[in-house]
């Protein structure tokens, strides 16, 4: 578990920054430092060139807990401010709001250091170029690590005494950078086979597979949506295959058991961000609104493909989460929720996780009352005790608590079955059920009265994307009109906060202003590529959910807009960011599916999803080209993309158009509608021929005005590349199709 340094309350502040006049929640947690910050911009640039001084590039987030940490021990120290005011300029960035700036120097971390992270540590000439870098330093030197203080002298004196040695060296890592960042096609590079790049992928997440507890990892442990969603897909196109059924239980075992852990908030609903043990118990404790929109949708696919009402109980407590603790009045979705707190109101030093763990003795104060009907005499706290493994002394390792911040605490985890706990106290198993619920609804009115987590309350496109998806889809998926409604109600949003209407364009983020107004950067900030992938993304969901053609309307607008932005005509596939900024030493595209897909990954999918729904066959090409951009990565290591992989079987594949001719309020309608989002189907888009002639599908589609009700009634069609097949009225018979 990251732990560390202590944040402290102070009222008053002696020293105040540039970075006072920033709307980012991680910029405003540093206005008050000694150190004499500026944000990402002009200004600083060109202090540092007039006056010939080297930049030191501090990059984190607000929920960040070792940013934290050395804000409290480096960035609070007077002595250290001095230093760094003395010798550098000083910039600090919030990476969720500028991903561009933070992939361009990560890259450069991760390719000089072993490994990367935040906060950031890095070091530049006045011109940008970087030279050294790092994530967390320790305020003094240690056994094992030179302290932030001796890094600052050495590299000013080196600039005082080597600044020519220090300019070559990093223009050559920058010659380095460039070639190692370079990806585009090469000669007559064509998309990869789509058996080979399955097969490889799943072989390749079979290998790294914990069988016992799930994941891909020993620890730390990531939830890692993308690997569940390919083993979904892979399962669909290999049902009868000894594979099929293994990729179905590696992804179904991992969700399940991530449910059952400590990085499922059992209190108070939704992911932590990571675990940091084995058996995803101990979470660093931070809840991200990337995770909680793609982990929505995991669980809403596991209880399509299961029939498991576990699986839809848990997509709903993760959207319970979000609409009560992420959601803006005006619609948006906020960013994140930190891992460190109070732990009372009266406490002058945040604890991580202090919110969420219990000790033993709490919860025996707050479940008294004896058990009836049990096999011995037994208080409801021992039977919740026992069920969530609550121990005397604590249920965290010292190992996974190196600074005793949770020493005598319990996180929560399922320890036994349900019908284990009920046989253990001679209960019945709806008896216990009920128990358990009314006994964390008491919990978390208890921790209703602790002092809450910091809220990150900027609004990002992207991520606002992610959810809406998992909004949609789940309410698709459940049969909850609620949650469709939720997702529309984002999407306005984000058409009405991050979207101008003039230049056609998607902003990055907005913020939470005062009383219930919704508030934007003196100088918005334009949208990145990943915000518009992750919106139209969300789009085509939301129509699927909704069928209101508004929404296809709009995506098809971004897509192009994404084009002329981001495409790169030469080497083919998107650029991360915009040109022109000169500020960028590169343009980046993103190869890695993580924790978050990357966005030409997703964007494969969007331009055939593009082209199904308006007929346009340049955006297959474009498809096709990306592919052909990442086709050694995908031969080579697919497990590091799963996403693209998917997206290559749909390219290959063709993907099947189940268009639904009918009345959208007839309950015939309805009915074929709900099966087709009763059966998990990849490498399809569902259309509705509500017989609109002047809407935007008949416009764009014409075969649509082909295609009838056979006598009188709702009627299906399989259609692939705009031929289809024989009519279908009931919803057995659809069923059938959209199995075969």
């Amino acid at each position: 578990m990251a732990a560390g340094g202590k944040s402290s309350r102070s009222s008053i502040h002696r020293y105040t920054n540039r970075l006072i006049n920033e709307k980012s929640p991680y910029l405003l947690q540093h206005a008050h430092n000694p150190v004499d910050w500026y944000p990402w911009g002009q200004e600083a640039f060109d202090k540092a060139k007039k006056e010939n001084k080297l930049i030191f590039l501090s990059v984190g987030y607000s929920t960040c807990h070792w940013c934290h940490v050395m804000e409290q021990e480096s960035f609070k120290n007077k002595e250290i401010g001095k230093i760094l005011n003395d010798n550098f300029v000083c910039i600090k960035v919030d990476r969720e709001e500028r991903p561009d700036v933070d992939k361009v120097y990560m890259t450069f971390v991760q390719a000089t250091s072993s490994g990367g992270g935040w906060p950031m540590s890095v070091w530049l000439t006045p011109d940008l170029k970087p030279f050294i870098g790092g994530t967390y330093f320790p305020p003094e030197d240690g056994i094992y690590q030179v302290g932030f203080r001796t890094v600052l002298l050495r590299i000013a004196d080196q600039w005082k005494r080597n600044k020519s040695a220090l300019l070559e060296n990093s223009q050559s890592i920058m010659s380095a950078l460039l070639a190692r960042a370079e990806i585009g096609i090469k000669g007559e590079d064509s998309p990869p086979p789509f058996p080979e790049v399955m097969a490889r992928c799943f072989q390749q997440l079979s290998e790294s597979y914990e069988e016992e507890y799930g994941g891909f990892s020993e620890f730390p442990k990531f939830p890692m949506p993308v690997n569940l969603n390919f083993l979904f897909t892979y399962w669909a196109l290999h049902r009868a295959s000894p594979d099929g059924a293994r990729a179905l239980q590696m992804a179904l075992h991992t969700l399940k058991m991530m449910a059952y852990g400590g990085i499922h908030d059992h209190i108070g609903q939704g992911f932590h961000r990571y675990s940091t043990d084995q058996r995803w118990h101990v979470p660093h404790f931070e809840k991200m609104l990337y995770d909680q929109g793609q982990l929505a949708v995991a669980y809403a696919r596991a209880f399509q493909i299961s029939g498991d009402d576990f699986f839809a109980d848990v997509a709903a407590d993760v959207l319970l989460y979000v609409s009560r603790d992420l959601s803006d009045r005006a619609g948006g979705f906020y960013s994140a929720e930190d891992a460190d707190s109070y732990p009372t109101a009266k406490s002058k030093e945040k604890r991580e996780g202090a919110f969420c763990v219990w000790t033993a003795e709490e919860i025996r104060h707050l479940l008294p009352e004896p058990v009836e009907g049990a096999s011995e005499r037994k208080t409801v706290a021992d039977v919740f005790m026992h069920h969530y493994g609550v121990k005397e002394g604590g249920n965290v390792s010292p190992v996974k608590d190196p600074h005793k911040e949770l020493r005598g605490q319990n996180v929560l985890i399922v320890q036994y079955s349900l019908e284990l706990t009920a046989a253990r106290f001679g209960l019945g198993l709806e008896q216990l059920k009920t128990m358990l619920a009314k006994s964390r609804e008491r919990l978390c009115e208890a921790r209703g009265h602790r002092p809450r987590p910091h809220l990150d309350t900027k609004m990002l496109a992207s991520w606002n994307g992610l959810m809406i998806s998992g909004f949609a889809q789940s309410g698709a998926i459940l049969g909850k009109e609620e949650y469709v409604s939720r997702a529309g109600r984002a999407a306005d949003f984000l058409r009405g906060h991050l979207f101008d209407v003039s230049s056609g364009k998607l902003l990055r983020s907005c913020y939470q202003g005062k009383g219930s107004s919704v508030e934007q950067s003196a100088v918005p900030i334009q949208g990145f590529l990943e915000d518009y992938v992750f919106v139209i993304q969300a789009l085509f969901d939301l129509y699927e959910a909704s069928l209101n053609q508004g929404w296809l309307e709009w995506a098809v607008q971004l897509q192009r807009k994404q084009d002329e932005l981001f495409w790169d005509s030469k080497g083919f596939a998107y650029f991360s960011s915009e040109a022109g900024d000169s500020s960028l030493l590169l343009r980046l595209k993103d190869d890695l599916d993580g924790v978050e897909p990357s966005a030409n990954s997703v964007a494969v999918a969007n331009l055939l999803r593009a082209a199904c729904y308006s007929g346009n066959m340049e955006w297959v090409k474009k498809a096709e080209q990306i592919l052909a951009a990442f086709s050694e990565r995908l031969l080579k290591i697919p497990g590091a993309l799963p996403e693209m992989a998917r997206a290559t079987a749909a390219f290959h594949r063709t993907l099947k158009q189940v268009v639904v001719c009918g009345a959208p309020e007839g309950e015939d309608t309805k009915d074929l509608l709900r099966c087709v989002h009763s059966v998990f189907t990849p490498n399809k888009v569902l259309m509705l021929a509500d017989g609109d002639s002047a809407g935007f599908l008949y416009h764009h589609l014409p075969f649509l005005s082909s295609l009838e009700r056979k006598d009188g009634k709702a009627t299906a069609y399989l259609c692939e590349n705009f031929a289809c097949s024989l009519p279908v009225t009931s919803s057995q018979e659809l069923r059938r199709l959209l199995l075969l």
